[in-house]
């Protein structure tokens, strides 16, 4: 069962756009035969546009007529809730999403077997990702790539390790984790926002995988302190791995215990494991600030010893000159 997501209304209207706020978290309805996934036909998945939770397959989809995307199943038994709803002054029955409780539409007896029922959703409560694909940090189609959302102490350390790396296509540093909408990077340092200094990784799994890039992680931050990368001190700068989906969390514990079968480090493990929620990118001075500051004390003497560590065990995942991905 996955883990539930819950956030105060303040952080919906961060998140979602209006209509997708509307529809989601006051139950509206859009109108018919306007959503992004109603005619698609592509073979893969539907998300929860809120929290990313899997709920349909495009094999349970079909036309049904009504205007709006239709399945006759959800993809697992606990992918969605549903409970009796009489707003409209006759009973019908509502159909949320099972982990953050999103309203996705309604579920009716008058669908295709072999359930015979059809589950009647909003389109702008869902995000389509194609067989092979997957979605970016705000829920959004990356055209065939993935994400991956670390936090390792200083996010200028692991941006310029990872923008190196054969596969990534982008690297983002910023704040994740916390429950502070749209914080900056002073309310982060404070320690009390809940956010950890993180980067968000977009990355072409066809290239590399999510295994691979957790396993460069380890290697280039030490996952035994709590709160706390070297001179660095404070929940900001915790060992965290956000994963996106239960894949991913799967992929997280089979890296950690392998670690720790094989006694790498003196110490345990102390590296969170936690749900995605949402990721907030940081202030443009942040961005690339490792490759426009290399003369700066920080990235000489933190930074650069990083790099070329992660350069000389991970020799053969670098880049091509040509700085291609």
């Amino acid at each position: 069962m996955p883990d539930n997501v819950i956030k105060s209304d303040e952080e919906w209207r961060q998140l979602l756009t209006p209509l997708q706020y509307e529809v989601t978290r006051r139950k509206g309805t859009e109108p018919p035969f306007t959503g992004k996934c109603y005619n698609l036909k592509e073979n893969g998945t539907y998300r929860c546009v809120c929290c990313g939770n899997e709920l349909f397959s495009s094999e349970a989809k079909f036309d049904s007529g009504t205007g709006w995307p239709s399945f006759w199943a959800p993809v697992s038994g606990h992918a969605v809730e549903t409970a009796a709803d009489t707003s409209c002054g006759v009973v019908r029955t509502e159909v949320t999403c099972q982990k953050c409780g999103a309203h996705l539409g309604h579920v009716f007896e008058d669908g295709p077997q072999p359930t015979g029922l059809r589950y009647c959703v909003n389109s702008v409560a869902l995000d389509f990702v194609e067989k092979g694909g997957a979605k970016n940090d705000q829920g959004n189609p990356t055209n065939g790539n993935d994400v991956a959302t670390l936090a390792g102490g200083c996010f200028w350390c692991l941006e310029a390790v990872f923008q190196e790396l054969s596969g990534i296509k982008e690297v983002v540093p910023g704040y994740s984790g916390g429950k502070l909408a749209n914080p900056s990077y002073n309310e982060v340092c404070t320690g009390t926002t809940g956010h950890a200094e993180a980067v968000q990784i977009i990355f072409d799994p066809r290239k590399i995988s999510y295994e691979e890039i957790l396993e460069v992680f380890f290697t280039i931050h030490d996952p035994t302190t709590l709160n706390r990368q070297g001179a660095d001190i404070g929940p900001q700068y915790r060992s965290a791995i956000f994963y996106h989906n239960e894949g991913q969390k799967a992929t997280a514990e089979e890296v950690i215990q392998r670690l720790e079968a094989a006694r790498v480090f003196n110490a345990a493990i102390v590296t969170e494991l936690t749900p995605f929620s949402v990721f907030y990118a940081a202030e443009d001075y942040h961005q690339e600030y490792f490759k426009r500051n290399p003369e700066q004390r920080y990235c000489r003497f933190a930074i650069a010893p990083k790099v070329a560590k992660f350069r000389k065990i991970h020799s053969d995942k670098l880049k091509m000159p040509d700085n291609s991905y």
